[in-house]
This record gives C-alpha cells, sequence and structure tokens, in this order.
C-alpha cells in the first residue's frame, strides 16, 4: 500500500463533528449523516434492508481522501418515517439520485451494501456519469430468491458476524418495524439485478466475506461477468457485513479502487498483478489480519460515552430529532476516535516501520 493510500487515522479525524440532516424526495425523505467537508469528490453509503447508516460507522472514517462521506439513511430505516406506501427499489434510487443533485456532488463514489447495492446499482443504470461503484454483499442470488432460503442464508452468515452487528441490526429492525421491514423485503427479493448489470458504465468493485453465504463465490463471478468494468475481492474472515470488523481492508479496496480503478491497471508490479487477476474474474482475497480493524485501547470512560450516545442516538431517530442525532453520533464518533487513537500509538512504538498490505493478498481461481 503506497503512503497516499493509507486510511484516515484518528488525528487526520480529530475535532470533526457529523452532520445531520433531511432532503426530501416528493413525498419523503432521507436522513444525511456527513463525515468531512474537503474536497471535491465524496463517497455516498447506502445500507441495507432495515438497517442504519452506523452500520458504516467504521467505514466512513476511511474514506474521506477524496472529500465529505454521506451515510444515508433512506424512507422508513433507522426511525426516518414510514412513506404512504410500500417503496421499490426504482424508487429508492431516485431518492439517492435526488440526495446527489441537492448536495450538489459531481461524479461521487457510490457504495451500496446488501439492498443498498440493488439501490445504487439501479442508479447507475440510469446514469452514465457515475464512474465508480462499490457493491458489498449484493443480493439477491437468482438461485436463491426464496424465503426460506434467504433466511437460512441469512442466519448461517449471522453465525460468523461480530456480536457488535447483532447489537446494531436489534437496535436498528426496531427502529425500522416488522410491518415496513416485510412490505419491503419481498420488493428486494424480486429485483432483478442481474438484468441492470450490464447497463452500468462505472467501474465497479465487488467485496464478499470469506463466510457470506448470502452472496457464494459463483454468483460474484457471474455478476463480474455481466458487468462491462468489475473486478472480484474476498475478504477474509468476515461474513455479510464485511465493512464493519474488516472495515480497515474495505477502505483501502475503495479508496485504491476511486483513486485508479482496479479493472484498468496494468499488470507490472505485484499489487497491479492482483488488480490485474481480480479485473480477469479471479477471486483475490484479502487476509483477515491485513483487513481487520486495528485493536483499540478501550477504559471504562469511553465505554460508558459509547453507550451513552447509542442510547441517545436510538431515542433521537425514534423521534427524528436531527441536532440530537448529530450530537449522539458526535459524541460516539469522538469515542471512537479516542480509542483508536490510544491504539494507533501503541502500534507505532511497537512497529515504527509500519507493515505491507500487498504480502496479505492473493490470488485464487472462484470455487
Amino acid at each position: 500500500m503506497s503512503p497516499a493510500s493509507r486510511p484516515a487515522s484518528a488525528s487526520d479525524l480529530a475535532g470533526q463533528h457529523v452532520q445531520v440532516r433531511y432532503i426530501r424526495h416528493g413525498e419523503v425523505r432521507a436522513r444525511v449523516s456527513t463525515i468531512g467537508a474537503d474536497g471535491d469528490r465524496a463517497f455516498v453509503l447506502v445500507a441495507g434492508i432495515g438497517v442504519a447508516s452506523n452500520y458504516y460507522e467504521n467505514l466512513a472514517p476511511g474514506l474521506g481522501e477524496f472529500g465529505p462521506v454521506h451515510a444515508l439513511d433512506l424512507p422508513g430505516f433507522a426511525g426516518v418515517p414510514y412513506p404512504k406506501r410500500p417503496m421499490s427499489i426504482q424508487r429508492y434510487a431516485a431518492v439517492v439520485g435526488t440526495v446527489i443533485d441537492e448536495l450538489g456532488l459531481v461524479d461521487p463514489v457510490l457504495v451500496g451494501h446488501s439492498m443498498g447495492t440493488q439501490v445504487v446499482a439501479e442508479l447507475a443504470s440510469q446514469r452514465p456519469e457515475l464512474s465508480t461503484l462499490v457493491l458489498i454483499g449484493p443480493v439477491t442470488n437468482p438461485r436463491e430468491r426464496s424465503l426460506l432460503k434467504l433466511a437460512f442464508r441469512f442466519l448461517e452468515s449471522s453465525a460468523h458476524e461480530p456480536f457488535r452487528v447483532a447489537m446494531l441490526a436489534v437496535g436498528a429492525y426496531l427502529l425500522c418495524g416488522f410491518r415496513w421491514f416485510s412490505a419491503v423485503l419481498p420488493r428486494m427479493m424480486r429485483y432483478r439485478i442481474e438484468d441492470v448489470l450490464p447497463h452500468i458504465q462505472a467501474h465497479t468493485l465487488i467485496i464478499r466475506g470469506e463466510h457470506d453465504s448470502l452472496v457464494p463465490r459463483s454468483w460474484l463471478r457471474e455478476m463480474a461477468g455481466l458487468l462491462p468494468r468489475a473486478s472480484t475481492w474476498e475478504i477474509e474472515g468476515a461474513a455479510h457485513s464485511v465493512m464493519y470488523d474488516h472495515a480497515k481492508g474495505v477502505a483501502e479496496l475503495c479508496v485504491d479502487h476511486a483513486r485508479e480503478p482496479f479493472d484498468t491497471r496494468s499488470a507490472e508490479g505485484a499489487g497491479q498483478d492482483l488488480a490485474a487477476d481480480a479485473a480477469a474474474g479471479k477471486l483475490v482475497q484479502v487476509a483477515d489480519e491485513e483487513a481487520r480493524n486495528r485493536r483499540v485501547h478501550v477504559t471504562p470512560r469511553l465505554v460508558l460515552q459509547v453507550l451513552r450516545s447509542r442510547w441517545n442516538e436510538f431515542f433521537a431517530s425514534a423521534d427524528n430529532r436531527p441536532q440530537d442525532i448529530a450530537e449522539a453520533k458526535t459524541e460516539h464518533f469522538q469515542a471512537q476516535l479516542e480509542a483508536f487513537g490510544a491504539a494507533e500509538a501503541d502500534s507505532a512504538e511497537a512497529d515504527p516501520n509500519g507493515g505491507s498490505q500487498s504480502e496479505g493478498r492473493q490470488s485464487q481461481d472462484h470455487a
């Protein structure tokens, strides 16, 4: 990894606040949480069904190299008011398009996870000017579009998720509610992303976790074959919510891809060989120890700060109080920075020369 591609450190982000605003699209609204302000190319993050933008809380700080990072809560999710009727993937894509337009973003990097991949893929197929796309854990595998199979695969993958993801999911599903979740789920299952992919002109990075049963390697291979420009990567040891505990590796892949798309690189040099392999349909696996988040330095005070901020964010989201949501998110963000900052200092003392990311990547054929 070159020095230019290193993720932002805790010291780089110190003093930043999370900004929260609502953007209206017709009769519905989306909530946008933003960190960073410098730069002219933003990342736009879209989460999956039923969950909230805080699924990206570990990933977002590592994406701010080119500009601000905007994480979206779509209508009906995370306490955002329910629309009058269930929304299709196409309508959700239109909401994201309005957010991009209202924020005045020029060619942002679109990142979707799970159902969010359907939303950003739909939007990218309609807007050829969007040049860079990231699909994390893309659904739905066309060979497993039944509710029973989907539920089984979800549980199978969840067994490999960290406890913190489960707690995030519980809070998010409570805010979403069973009624809205069950109304949107059939639309997610029926959406044929495979019909949309050939129309996407953007350079597309596809990422899965090694234990993501919802997204088998064969499905990644099929997607890469349908996309005009694509590369496929796997994070060792991760599951469906790969961008949470393995945010370090996912952020590095996203930033590298935004700077110079993997599918257009030459095959010169060790790191570029791997990128060429990914573009050629081979699966490039990033080692668990290279992708996993750095250990944090935790104190009782920080634990209490995180718990308080999470509690306050939940109830502020339920009541749609943007200022209180922003304050709670900022408090949580600053606690994270302090924990990571102390760990970074310890790590620098232990290993002042750092390590090489390329050593943790290897190419292999799809299974």
